[in-house]
């Protein structure tokens, strides 16, 4: 029985871990805590591990309330 994984969509984005990092400012250490907790899916090509980039970027970027 083999475990379900999360498709990628044929328009979706996957780069490297290394690229999503500098893309969002954040390490790659944060990236690959964030695929461990469920939180960003990871898609292995090979031995390589990408990530959807709208996905990290929606999962990841938070816009804080303002007080007007």
């Amino acid at each position: 029985m083999t475990a379900r994984q999360p498709q990628a969509t044929q328009d979706s984005v996957l780069v490297s871990l290394a690229v999503a990092a500098e893309n969002l400012g954040v390490s790659v250490k944060t990236l690959r805590r964030r695929i461990s907790d469920g939180t960003v899916h990871g898609y292995r090509v090979g031995r390589l591990i990408r990530v959807d980039l709208d996905e990290v970027r929606k999962a990841l970027v938070v816009e804080i309330p303002t007080v007007r």
